[in-house]
């Protein structure tokens, strides 16, 4: 476990008078932030919440989203909960909240006003269960991006895409060039998060609601996901060898280092560029969408605070969920992660071009949709993901055969 101290931060203390305990407590949060991009943001809040001089923030990292929930879970069961840890804006622990065993943060959030500043209001309706808040959202993740190394398509003479079509026929040039065309890795979730934005291109948002969230199996079976599973098996037809065994941020450092021309990856790929000191429009580029008129979804990530015997340690867990809404550390935190933040009053000076871009687009509610963890559980997720990381690598599989396995995921899927 590590400890982060800012020395000489500037502190928030005023803010949070409210809610300050007579003692110091310490608070472990488990979290899955690991990569260079992850950890430089998560700095922030550890730092910003030691500097507040009262409490301590102790922090338990666990590689892997899936491995770092079920630590949770099973420590939260077991009786040795932590203070708080990390999950995402999902499903994924409204379980938690039926069993009575979270912190409810109703009387802060309507003390500071979440409702008033946190926007889109889906992404605080996740954190709501029988009408009181279980969760705070930190921040808001779009899959809806890629993320194009500028040096690799001018190598093959071309300029980065502006939607996947283009780049579909751009594939022949960058292979002739010696670049690998899309870059993903071995982890299931990058397969299915890749393939649902090029599903998004073809189906629109009106297909993407009559999959997930109306469960129509006979969509799922018709030509219009046939299209997208083809467009997906062009893109992928020249996955590179190293690919079954690399995570996401190495796969993204393929793209950093101009050996791949693009990855389809979420915006928290920002991050990683960040850390390696590109720049956006002169190393690469951010192209939401990726289309010229692009959608993005609400994802992201929340913290839930497990519910403590210690008096103490339940007045920090107040006060750390008070810090991670608070507008600079918002800004802060969102500017480092690659994520856009869940207000719109921060100080935007601390911006750069791609977030800027995302928050524009979030400015138009008719641009924005839920994504696929507001209508399945974790589990039903689990089933998606595996269904298309094997269609990208079994290169046997028909598309007949993925779309009727699709189609009964879609069937089956619980309510």
């Amino acid at each position: 476990m590590n400890r982060y101290v800012l020395a000489g931060a500037v502190s928030a203390a005023a803010l949070m008078g409210a809610i300050a305990p007579s003692q110091a407590a310490e608070v472990e949060v488990i979290h899955w932030w690991t990569s260079g991009g992850e950890q430089a943001a998560v700095s922030v809040f550890a730092q910003e919440f030691d500097a507040l001089g009262e409490h301590s923030w102790i922090d338990t990292a666990i590689a892997g989203g899936d491995n770092a929930r079920s630590a949770t879970l099973q420590r939260v069961l077991g009786g040795d909960a932590p203070g708080a840890a990390q999950f995402n804006i999902s499903r994924q622990f409204e379980e938690l909240a039926e069993a009575g065993l979270l912190l409810d943060l109703t009387d802060l959030a309507e003390e500071e006003g979440w409702r008033d500043f946190i926007r889109p209001d889906a992404i605080l309706d996740v954190c709501e269960f029988e009408g009181r808040i279980y969760c705070v959202p930190v921040n808001i993740h779009s899959w809806q991006w890629a993320w194009a190394s500028i040096p690799a398509f001018e190598a093959a003479g071309l300029e980065p895409p502006t939607n996947i079509a283009e780049f579909r026929d751009q594939v022949p040039a960058l292979l002739d060039a010696d670049i690998i065309p899309l870059a993903i890795g071995g982890e299931t979730w990058q397969h299915s998060g890749a393939l649902g934005v090029v599903m998004l291109s073809v189906i629109g948002i009106d297909g993407h609601y009559r999959l997930y969230r109306d469960r129509d199996a006979e969509f799922a079976r018709g030509p219009e996901v046939a299209e997208a599973l083809q467009i997906w098996r062009d893109i992928t037809a020249n996955i590179d060898d190293g690919a079954a065994n690399r995570n996401w941020n190495d796969t993204t450092n393929l793209v950093i280092q101009d050996e791949a021309a693009l990855q389809i990856m979420g915006d928290w790929a920002r991050g990683e560029f960040a850390v390696a000191g590109e720049v956006a429009g002169e190393d690469y580029e951010c192209i939401a969408g990726p289309s010229e008129d692009p959608y993005l979804d609400t994802g992201g990530d929340v913290f839930i605070f497990p519910k403590q015997d210690d008096p103490e340690v339940e007045a920090a867990q107040l006060q750390m969920a008070s810090m991670m809404v608070n507008p600079r550390v918002q800004a802060l935190f969102n500017n480092a992660k690659g994520s856009l933040p869940v207000r719109d009053d921060v100080d935007m000076s601390l911006a750069d071009s791609c977030m800027l871009k995302g928050i524009e687009i979030l400015k138009n509610p008719d641009r924005v949709f839920q994504g696929t963890g507001i209508f399945f559980t974790q589990d039903d997720q689990g089933r998606l993901d595996d269904l298309w990381a094997e269609f990208s690598f079994n290169r046997d599989m028909t598309i007949e055969e993925a779309q009727e396995r699709f189609a009964n995921i879609i069937e089956t899927a619980a309510e």
